[in-house]
């Protein structure tokens, strides 16, 4: 696939993984590393991809390393907004920016492409759904909202991301199930316990069956 124009991408990896007891982008998936198969998917999809970790051990992906400007671990938002920031001092000529989370191996190969084609404006947040859900860290964020973001999370009460959502027009993208020979999911299933990976690593063996 053909990558979108002048898009820029961002891999939130900035999370602490408790429930995995580990780092989930490190983790064993298939042959290679969890992580690796979310940027092999999302790299061709963008003009440029970061990665948003605080962590050292990101250096080992060869990306840039956009870590978090917020003080303390202040969840996604703070990735985004770091993304935001980055990308508005390194311009491609693109209004928005592409998060995807590094614990969703089976995101859409066409998500980019999708989440375009339902962009009405510059200031519009574009978010991808599935069965009535909407994901908003699969998401196209305007690089125009950095400013209020940062405004927002100054307020230590403000966390969560359907609330900042509330203060933007947003639009939700309906993706349908990923579906193999045997078995089908969540194209947005996303990894949080080892129960969770073992369930992704048996659909990504179905998928080669």
């Amino acid at each position: 696939m053909n990558k979108s124009r002048s898009l820029p991408g961002l891999i939130l990896a900035g999370g602490l993984s408790r429930r995995m007891g580990t780092n989930k982008a490190l983790c064993p998936f298939g042959e290679r590393r969890l992580l690796h198969h979310v940027i092999d998917k999302i790299a061709v999809q963008v003009s440029a991809l970061a990665l948003n970790t605080t962590g050292e051990w990101g250096k080992a992906f060869d990306l840039p390393l956009v870590p978090d400007t917020k003080i303390g671990h202040a969840g996604p938002l703070a990735g985004v907004l770091a993304g935001l920031q980055h990308f508005q001092k390194n311009p491609s000529g693109a209004s928005h920016m592409l998060t995807v989370p590094s614990d969703s191996p089976f995101f859409p190969d066409d998500l980019a492409l999708r989440l375009l084609d339902h962009l009405p404006d510059e200031n519009t947040i574009v978010i991808a759904a599935s069965k009535g859900q909407v994901h908003p860290v699969f998401a196209l964020w305007p690089l125009a909202l950095a400013n209020d973001l940062e405004q927002w999370l100054a307020d230590d009460d403000n966390r969560r991301i359907r609330s900042f959502l509330a203060r933007h027009p947003t639009i939700g993208v309906s993706f349908p199930p990923v579906e193999s020979s045997t078995s089908s999911i969540d194209p947005f299933f996303n990894i949080n316990t080892p129960e969770e990976l073992a369930q992704a690593q048996n659909f990504l063996k179905s998928l080669t069956q």
